[in-house]
């Protein structure tokens, strides 16, 4: 099974299973306006479909269980003020949250958990980090963060990304593409043209509306394909296993 919550209290109680070192994925993302065209949810979503498909690529796999946990949908997301949608948590709310659930699984013997994010705003990442560091810390953890934008990973995905100008844009459109194409009105996608705002340069205390991102994107949205996000997403699956490797290995 994929799915940490699809398991019975007895199937849980009897992992691990052999020599297979179990790695729990806790997907994360925000709630927030992804431009006119992308759904709001479309950060948790990229998460949840990256740790499918990783637990799907090592389901045979001799050396780790790799199972999902329930996402976490809502996250730190003040850029989005004065767009309908957005749902924010503060930084201190996520952290707990974060904590409480990384310290249960913990206690029952799963050290390893591994956030996989594709919310990118600074106070949202900080926190995410910084909640790895109480679990490992305070609760002798095994947690860690795949964290896309250290160079090391974000050197292997696409130009956009590397940019800066990748929320809502080619980059993401891609992606929801490849997975949910229903959920992108393509039509409007077409018509949407560049906005060259790089989020890596953007202000701490700033926000869509003052970057100049009136529709709440930037980058090139109208160039997005499905073949683009499945060769995206078999890359960020690459760099995901990757990463459940080195924390089995710990």
């Amino acid at each position: 099974m994929t799915y940490f919550a699809d398991l019975t209290s007895r199937q849980v109680a009897a992992l691990p299973d052999g020599d297979r070192v179990p790695v729990l994925l806790l997907p994360v993302g925000a709630v927030e306006p992804h431009g006119p065209h992308a759904p709001l949810g479309t950060d948790p979503l990229i998460s949840r479909g990256m740790c499918e498909r990783a637990a799907d690529r090592l389901a045979a796999d001799e050396d780790v269980h790799v199972l999902v946990l329930p996402e976490i949908p809502y996250g730190v997301t003040r850029f989005a003020t004065g767009f309908a949608g957005g749902v924010h948590i503060g930084e201190e709310t996520l952290h707990s949250l974060l904590v409480d659930i990384g310290a249960a699984l913990i206690g029952q013997r799963f050290r390893r958990i591994l956030l996989v994010n594709n919310h990118f705003e600074p106070a949202h990442l900080v926190t995410l980090r910084r909640a790895v560091e109480t679990l490992n810390f305070a609760y002798d953890g095994r947690a860690a963060l795949l964290d896309l934008v250290r160079r090391r990973h974000a050197q292997r995905l696409t130009e956009e990304f590397r940019s800066g100008e990748c929320h809502a844009g080619r980059y993401e459109t891609s992606l929801v593409l490849a997975d949910r194409p229903e959920l992108v009105d393509q039509a409007v996608m077409r018509t949407l043209p560049h906005v060259p705002v790089s989020l890596a340069s953007a202000p701490s205390d700033g926000g869509f509306l003052a970057m100049g991102m009136s529709e709440a994107y930037c980058g090139k949205p109208a160039e997005a394909t499905a073949e683009e996000g499945a060769e995206t997403f078999s890359t960020l699956t690459d760099l995901l296993v990757e990463a459940i490797r080195e924390l089995a290995r710990e």
